[in-house]
């Protein structure tokens, strides 16, 4: 039963940290804490629920499509409300994004009413596999295997490409690397565009076992939220480790002291990591 409890948490852990990676991308890089994250996980679920229903795409398929829809959302609202805010204060910022959290929710359940919604008949629905007496559903399996794929390509861009060094010489000063002939604007439209990629992408591999409504993505949000800052602002290497240690204390607290008190051993863990290291786990 523990093997179990613990496979669970780490395929679990795996999503958590995709989710938490495109938050760490704005909270490091634009010092922005954006409380829309959530709701964009849920458009991006949405999206992948309207490809499968209208046009019989599978969730795992329509990756690509919610990653794009999502990465064009998330520079739209970049141009249009980070944008215009990034120059005051750090609460403007946070208003402007928890009021753009209020919007899309009720936007959802304006447009798709508040009922929960699920996929049935993907390609992994209720499909199963057993190794050494753990049972494993391929949904989660799926999803936690695309976490990782998505993970590395972020890395990867992060530190290989040249647009990722740009938006790592902004994350440290913008100031400076505007000297040096980066576009900063484009780098920050870029970079909240990559935010809503992998939320998106997270959206479609968790609409195959998870219920879709204007609410789904609140949870994950706060989650996420503290992912990053376990693992360190800005780093997305302690976001892969910060959400598995999350998933696995969800699932095992949950087993040990009840699904009630899950979360508030989560956030106890979180608290005493933050009285030993301020920065997180990997923060500098």
């Amino acid at each position: 039963m523990l093997g179990q409890i613990i496979s669970n948490g780490i395929l679990m852990g795996f999503i958590y940290a995709l989710v938490a990676v495109g938050l760490t991308l704005t909270w490091g890089v634009m010092d922005i804490t954006n409380f829309a994250h959530g709701e964009m996980l849920m458009l991006g679920m949405y999206s992948a629920f309207w490809m499968f229903q209208l046009y019989s795409v599978d969730p795992l398929l329509s990756i690509p499509i919610s990653a794009a829809v999502i990465f064009i959302l998330g520079v739209l609202i970049y141009k249009l409300i980070i944008k215009k805010v990034l120059g005051g204060s750090g609460l403007t910022a946070l208003l402007a994004t928890f009021g753009l959290s209020m919007f899309l929710k009720n936007l959802a359940q304006f447009l798709w009413t508040p009922n929960y919604r699920y996929i049935n008949g993907a390609m992994v629905t209720d499909k199963k596999i057993m190794a050494g007496g753990i049972i494993l559903g391929m949904p989660q399996i799926a999803a936690a295997l695309g976490s990782i794929v998505m993970t590395v390509i972020i890395i990867y861009f992060m530190n290989k490409t040249k647009t990722g060094k740009a938006i790592q010489a902004t994350a440290l000063s913008r100031s400076t690397a505007s000297l040096m002939g980066i576009d900063t604007d484009k780098i920050y439209a870029i970079t909240f565009g990559l935010s809503g990629a992998c939320v998106g992408v997270a959206g479609a591999l968790m609409s195959s076992f998870f219920p879709i409504y204007p609410q789904s993505g609140a949870l994950y949000s706060i989650l996420a939220f503290v992912i990053v800052a376990l693992g360190g602002f800005g780093n997305i290497k302690g976001a892969l480790f910060a959400g598995l240690i999350i998933g696995l204390t969800e699932a095992v607290g949950g087993y040990f002291l009840g699904t009630q008190f899950k979360y508030a051993l989560v956030f106890l863990i979180y608290l005493i990591v933050i009285q030993v290291r301020p920065k997180g786990l990997f923060g500098w």
